[in-house]
């Protein structure tokens, strides 16, 4: 089974994005670039959760006391609409939007008790100036023998892959995966894919044929 945290870019009603909320929302910012094409096409005959709502307006992939949940600025300029929030507004987009994915994910996870839970998202070329060398990323913090069996894989299947890079579910970052893993007692990993390898619709499609590839490799 299958999740992606930050598929949309979309900002619901009654919030409104500024010209410079939408130049946020098309960078990686709004969204996972290219994580919706990738879910989609793994989820062919398999079940997946999307998110429906752009990670500005609330990151699915945060603890609801992450202080990260809801960005009020980033390196590319202030997000208008998370400006001087109070705690019953914060309160309010829990419940509206964190809440009920949540909510989703752990229902099909309890009646489908998969043999797996992946977490689909991908991550920036560069950072802060800083080009990244590694092209994808398996992230855990609990289940290291599948982790490490799958980068194997997917560094057999040509990709240049690391155990948790560049992020670190050691370090707390798979808040989704290692949830709704724990709650249900089903191993959960979480994959990450950079950008620029998948950000249009037939290299997402392809990039998704190469994880499903190396996931049966695996044995899943």
């Amino acid at each position: 089974m299958y999740t992606c945290e930050h598929a949309s870019n979309r900002v619901p009603r009654p919030l409104r994005a500024t010209a410079a909320d939408r130049a946020l929302l098309a960078m990686h910012w709004g969204y996972d670039i290219g994580a919706a094409w990738i879910t989609r096409r793994l989820a062919r005959g398999d079940a997946a959760v999307l998110a429906r709502t752009s990670r500005l307006v609330l990151d699915a992939n945060r603890a609801p006391e992450d202080p990260t949940l809801i960005l009020t600025d980033t390196h590319d300029g202030p997000v208008s609409f998370n400006q001087a929030l109070s705690s019953s507004a914060v309160a309010k987009r829990i419940e509206r939007y964190h809440a009920p994915l949540h909510a989703e994910i752990g229902r099909v996870v309890a009646a489908l008790q998969p043999r797996l839970l992946v977490s689909i998202h991908t991550f920036t070329p560069t950072w802060q100036g800083v080009p990244r060398e590694v092209e994808a990323g398996v992230l855990f913090d609990d289940h290291d023998g599948i982790a490490l069996n799958l980068v194997d894989a997917l560094r057999a299947s040509g990709w240049r892959t690391e155990a948790n890079e560049p992020y670190s579910g050691k370090a707390g970052l798979i808040y989704s995966a290692a949830r709704h893993g724990t709650a249900a007692s089903v191993p959960y990993l979480e994959i990450e894919v950079r950008q620029d390898l998948v950000n249009t619709r037939p290299k997402a499609e392809a990039a998704a044929d190469r994880i499903r590839s190396a996931l049966r490799r695996g044995g899943w």
